[in-house]
C-alpha cells in the first residue's frame, strides 16, 4: 500500500493535467475522444451527470491542455459580459447538431451520488449473511474512484486562483475525501498550503549573506488567514467559473470560506493550512488500509446512526461523524487480540521523517503500512457489529472517557457528557458538543440494535419478506416496534426520553405515555 502523502501527490499531479468539459446533449463519444486526441494522449476519461453530461479528460502530459486552451474561444458576450479568466473549464457544442445526431449512442455515466436507504434495504436483503450486507453497504456508499478523480479537480481549479497571488501555494483535500471513510455526495473539506515554501528555505544556506523576501509583516497568524482568505473568498466570488453560494466564515475558531462548486456539484469548504486536521486524515487513513472490517464496521454504523438521527449534517448537539469514527476505532483497538493498534503503538514505529510537531503537540506516527504488523485477530463483521451495539450500549460514560493513544478507557478529566480526547491536541475533548440526552438516545438505539441483532430469527423474516440483519438495523425503530422499547429504556430521565421520542416521530402523546411507561 501507498503512504498518504504518496497518493496524494499523484492525485494532485493528475489532477493538474485534468480538464472538465460541459458535453452536447447528443454527444458521440468517439469523435470527441478523437477530436481531443489531436490536443495529446488522453490518459482516463469518464462521463457523469450534473445538470447536463459532463467529460472529466486526464490527459497524459500537461502541455496538452497549453494546446488545447489555445484552441477554445471566449464565449459570446452579447447578453452579459464576461470576466475572462481562462480555466480548465470548457462548454462544447456541436456546429452541426442535425448531421451529427445519427449515429449517437448513449455514454456510460458513472454515478457520482450513492442509492436512496430504501433501495440499500433490499439489496441487503438479498445477501447470505450480516457480513455480506455490510460490504455491500461500503460498496453502495464508498468515493469511487471518478469521485476521488473529481474533487482533486475541484481543488486543483481553485489552486489556479490562489497562484495568481501565491505562486508557490497548492490546495489540498483533508478530512473524508481523503481518509477512505468518505461516503459518496459528502463535501469536500481543502486547505490552502504554503508550506512547500519553506522546503526551498535549505537550499538558501549557501554564500556570504543572509537572504529574505521582504513580506507584509501581521501580528498574528490568524489575522493573516483571516485576509488571504477574504480575498481568495471574493476571488472565487467574482471571477470563479461555477462558485456560487460563496460564504466567507472568518470569525470561525477555524475562518474558512464556503461554496458551491456547480461544474463537479461539490459543496467545499476552503481553509489555510490545518495542519492537525490533516494528520487526523494520514491516521485514518493508515486504520482503513490496515484491514478491511475497518471500513466496512464504519461504514455500517454511521449509516445506522444518520438514518436514526443520531448524527445531522448541520452542527448541533449530536455526536458528529469524526466522534463516531473515533469510538469505532477505540472499539476495534479493544478487541482481543486489537483489530488495529493504539496511536502509542504507531508512534513507537516512527521514523525520523514521521516526526511531526505541530503547534508543541507531538503528531508523529508511522506512515509506511508495511512497518505495521497485520492483525491475528479474525472476527468476522456480523460479530463486531453485534458486540460494537453491545459495548457501547453497556459503556460508562458517566466516569469513562475514550482515549485512542492508549486505547484504553481512563477517568473523565472533566464532566462533558461524552468525552473522546483529542488524538493529537490532548487537551481537547472532541465531541465535547455533545449532550446528555443526545448520548442516552446512542445508548438507547445502541442497546436496541444489540437486541434486534441477537434475538432476531432470520429464517422467518427472510420467509416473511421482513427486513432481516443489518437491513432491520437501518428502519427508524419508532415505526415498528415502539412499544417493545419501553423495557430497554428504564432509567433513563425523560428529557431524553421525550427528544427521543421525538425523533422516533411516534404518532401522538397516547403511544408516547405508553413508551415511557408511566
Amino acid at each position: 500500500k501507498k503512504t498518504f502523502t504518496e497518493v496524494q501527490t499523484e492525485r494532485l499531479e493528475q489532477a493538474e493535467r485534468t480538464v472538465l468539459i460541459k458535453c452536447p446533449p447528443k454527444l458521440n463519444e468517439k469523435k470527441l475522444l478523437q477530436y481531443l486526441s489531436s490536443h495529446g494522449n488522453i490518459n482516463s476519461h469518464f462521463f457523469f451527470e450534473n445538470r447536463g453530461v459532463h467529460a472529466l479528460i486526464e490527459f497524459s502530459e500537461k502541455e496538452s491542455i497549453a494546446s488545447l486552451q489555445d484552441a477554445i474561444g471566449i464565449p459570446n458576450a452579447a447578453e452579459h459580459h464576461v470576466v475572462p479568466f481562462k480555466s480548465r473549464l470548457f462548454t462544447f457544442t456541436l456546429k452541426n447538431p442535425v448531421n451529427q445526431a445519427t449515429e449517437d449512442t448513449p455514454v456510460h455515466l458513472s454515478p457520482q451520488s450513492h442509492i436512496p436507504v430504501k433501495e440499500l434495504i433490499q439489496k441487503l436483503c438479498n445477501a447470505d449473511d450480516v457480513s455480506s450486507q455490510m460490504y455491500i453497504l461500503l460498496n453502495e456508499y464508498q468515493l469511487t474512484e471518478e469521485n476521488i478523480k473529481l474533487r482533486f479537480l475541484a481543488c486543483s481549479l481553485v489552486r489556479d486562483f490562489a497562484r495568481a497571488y501565491f505562486p508557490d501555494s497548492t490546495v489540498k483535500p483533508f478530512g473524508s475525501s481523503v481518509n477512505t471513510f468518505g461516503k459518496l455526495g459528502c463535501d469536500v473539506d481543502m486547505f490552502l498550503d504554503f508550506h512547500d515554501i519553506q522546503k526551498h528555505a535549505t537550499k538558501m544556506k549557501k554564500g556570504p549573506f543572509e537572504m529574505e523576501y521582504q513580506m507584509k509583516r501581521l501580528p498574528s497568524e490568524r489575522l493573516a488567514t483571516q485576509k488571504i482568505l477574504s480575498v481568495i473568498g471574493d476571488c472565487l466570488d467574482n471571477f470563479g467559473p461555477g462558485c456560487v453560494s460563496v460564504q466567507k466564515i472568518l470569525n470561525a475558531r477555524c475562518p474558512l470560506v464556503k461554496f458551491s462548486h456547480q461544474p463537479t456539484g461539490f459543496q467545499c469548504d476552503l481553509s489555510v493550512s490545518n495542519s492537525i486536521a490533516v494528520r487526523s486524515s494520514e491516521l485514518l487513513y493508515i486504520y482503513g488500509c490496515l484491514d478491511s472490517r475497518v471500513r466496512a464496521l464504519v461504514f455500517s454504523v454511521r449509516c445506522w446512526a444518520r438514518v436514526h438521527g443520531l448524527t445531522n449534517s448541520v452542527p448541533g448537539t449530536w455526536i458528529t461523524n469524526f466522534s463516531l469514527t473515533m469510538m469505532i476505532m477505540f472499539f476495534l483497538q479493544k478487541r482481543s487480540p486489537p483489530i488495529i493498534p493504539t496511536l502509542d503503538q504507531l508512534k513507537e514505529l516512527a521514523e525520523a521523517k514521521d516526526k511531526h510537531i505541530i503547534g508543541g503537540y507531538d503528531c508523529s506516527f508511522v506512515s509506511d503500512l508495511s512497518k505495521i504488523k497485520p492483525t491475528k485477530n479474525t472476527e468476522t463483521l456480523d460479530v463486531l457489529l453485534a458486540d460494537f451495539f453491545e459495548y457501547f450500549g453497556n459503556f460508562d460514560f458517566r466516569k469513562n472517557s475514550i482515549n485512542l493513544r492508549k486505547g484504553k478507557e481512563v477517568n473523565k478529566p472533566e464532566s462533558s457528557p461524552l468525552y473522546i480526547w483529542n488524538p493529537f491536541e490532548q487537551d481537547l475533548n472532541i465531541s465535547k458538543n455533545v449532550n446528555q440526552p443526545q448520548l442516552e438516545k446512542f445508548v438507547a438505539m445502541s442497546r436496541e440494535s444489540a437486541w434486534i441483532l441477537q434475538k432476531e430469527d432470520k429464517t422467518q423474516r427472510m420467509i416473511n419478506k421482513e427486513p432481516w440483519g443489518l437491513a432491520a438495523l437501518l428502519i427508524p425503530f419508532g415505526k415498528s416496534n415502539s412499544s417493545k422499547m419501553k423495557n430497554r429504556m428504564k432509567g433513563m430521565g425523560s428529557e431524553t426520553i421525550r427528544s427521543l421520542l421525538d425523533s422516533l416521530k411516534l404518532n401522538n402523546a397516547n403511544s408516547l405515555q405508553k413508551a415511557v411507561g408511566k
